[in-house]
């Protein structure tokens, strides 16, 4: 027992008013506790426990917080830092560490240490800039190119339990059409190219197909064949070949695109088309290098070189070496493929794609540009806003509308093959040309109480720029705007007729799908 002196007799309310007597308990059958920092002595206190079972005259305060959380903590530690099977802890193997340090500061000085960690894949990192230096350009493609179906399945259509148009619709349309417009009939063989007029696809080279066509988008006829000319005037035409009389492109894909820029500037959207162009360029180039080599092993097998003779792939493989870029296979694949070939370059949609199957490669296609998908929303052959029709099975909520994109795969079922090019063309000539079914019209436009031939079929509906026709007469600063688009759309018109090209191209397309 402690000695009582004097001195301390006379000091009673210090000793009272001591929180650490009152905390701190002792047992005369233990021995006194050195004082150490409480960290410290949680640790060794719970390690004590751990290691060995207490005597039955030492007794553990079970008031004591400390005590309690200290035993927590060792728990935890068990559980987290022991390895299974009673194979002991897991090592602390942070380059940094103290063997003889457990305590708090461990872990404080470990966590800063983790700015060093990136040390280790420094070598990851130069042979990651090793092999992009030795990349090759036949990677290229992947990064420009896109796989974009847009939505839409080949052969499928988008509103299934839409009945229109049925066969007696499209024969009937086309019937009524024909007595106005004239009778229209595919060509059994593709004419020369012009150099005077764009055109969209009516030439027999594929690729020269696919640029006049990207050349004719969203602008009239006249600023896509400026463009076309601009392209001719700088970089030549070919002397031979199924190209001869084109562009010579292999010169295009080489040239800067600030002078592909130049040479179309005129045509409108010369920043976008410039670009697009040469990246397109690029990539068939390199796909027609790889179908070489592919053509020229003996495991390899191009797409389509099954249908192909050997004298043809004797062709394919000198204009590849010769550098003569060419698209020219897709005469190869089926309609779906080429058509998905197609859709993979940039600024190339489904209207772009389904021109060129119809023009140049041939094939059954109802392209569906402005005019078709304004007057196909007329005639009712695709689904309203807020009919049930236009929702896929099991989807929910209101259906918003169709799209062009969405009409050319229904109409591309619904529509009958023989059909597809005359009421294709039917439909663009009667869409710029009749009074009633124009962009841009309305009760007071000139010539609207001449009728219309499908009057009867028609319910037109929507705004003024978006395809449906105005019910009231226009004033004031819109009715100038209109009558100008009008001159803009009969010039357009015109040029059309006296090129015998009725397909050009309206200023009203909006054909720019994003890469």
């Amino acid at each position: 027992m402690a000695r009582a002196t004097r001195s301390s007799a006379t000091k009673p309310p210090v000793a009272k008013a001591s929180p650490t007597v009152k905390d701190e308990p002792v047992q005369l059958s233990s021995p006194p506790t050195t004082p150490v920092p409480q960290s410290s002595r949680k640790r060794k206190a719970v390690k004590h426990e751990d290691d060995s079972e207490p005597e039955p005259s030492v007794k553990t305060p079970a008031t004591s917080k400390s005590s309690k959380r200290a035993k927590t903590a060792a728990v935890k530690k068990e559980e987290v830092n022991d390895l299974p099977h009673n194979l002991g802890a897991i090592p602390d193997l942070s380059p940094n560490a103290d063997a003889n340090d457990d305590g708090p500061s461990a872990k404080k000085t470990a966590k800063p240490k983790k700015a060093a960690k990136p040390k280790a894949p420094k070598k990851e990192k130069v042979e990651d800039v090793v092999a992009k230096a030795t990349m090759t350009t036949k990677e290229s493609p992947k990064k420009k190119g896109k796989n974009n179906s847009y939505g839409l399945t080949p052969g499928h259509t988008p509103y299934p339990n839409w009945p229109h148009p049925s066969a007696e619709e499209c024969e009937e349309v086309t019937r009524l059409l024909s007595k106005v417009h004239g009778e229209v009939h595919a060509p059994k063989t593709i004419p020369v190219p012009s150099l005077e007029v764009s055109g969209c696809g009516e030439v027999p080279s594929v690729l020269d197909a696919l640029i006049r066509t990207r050349l004719s988008a969203a602008t009239s006829g006249t600023n896509s064949s400026r463009a076309f000319a601009g392209l001719v005037a700088r970089f030549g035409i070919l002397k031979s070949g199924v190209g001869k009389g084109s562009v010579d492109w292999n010169k295009v894909r080489l040239a800067d695109t600030k002078d592909v820029f130049e040479a179309i500037k005129s045509g409108g959207l010369a920043d976008v088309k410039s670009k697009d162009i040469k990246k397109i360029l690029q990539m068939v180039w390199e796909e027609n290098q790889a179908r070489r080599e592919e053509l020229l092993s003996s495991e390899a097998q191009a797409p389509g070189s099954a249908n192909e003779a050997p004298e043809e792939k004797d062709a394919e493989v000198d204009k590849a070496e010769q550098n003569i870029v060419s698209l020219d296979h897709l005469h190869l694949l089926s309609t779906d493929d080429a058509f998905n070939a197609l859709t993979k370059y940039p600024g190339i949609g489904p209207k772009t794609a389904s021109c060129v199957l119809l023009f140049c490669l041939q094939r059954p296609s109802f392209a569906v540009d402005t005019h078709v998908f304004r007057l196909c929303k007329w005639l009712g052959w695709v689904p309203p806003p807020g009919d049930p029709a236009g929702l896929a099975p099991n989807a929910k909520g209101t259906f918003a509308g169709p799209t062009r994109n969405s009409t050319y795969a229904h109409c591309e079922v619904r529509v009958p093959d023989d059909l597809k090019y005359p009421l294709h063309q039917l439909l663009i000539r009667h869409g710029k040309s009749c009074p009633r079914c124009r962009a841009i019209t309305g009760e007071s436009s000139e010539g609207w109480k001449k009728g219309c031939p499908i009057e009867h079929l028609v319910q037109r509906s929507g705004g003024r720029k978006d395809g449906g026709a105005a019910t009231t007469p226009v004033k004031g600063a819109k009715g100038r705007k209109t009558s100008a688009k009008k001159k803009v759309e009969e010039s357009d018109e015109s040029e059309a007729k006296s090129s015998g090209l009725s397909d050009v191209e309206s200023s009203e397309l909006s054909d720019l799908e994003s890469e």
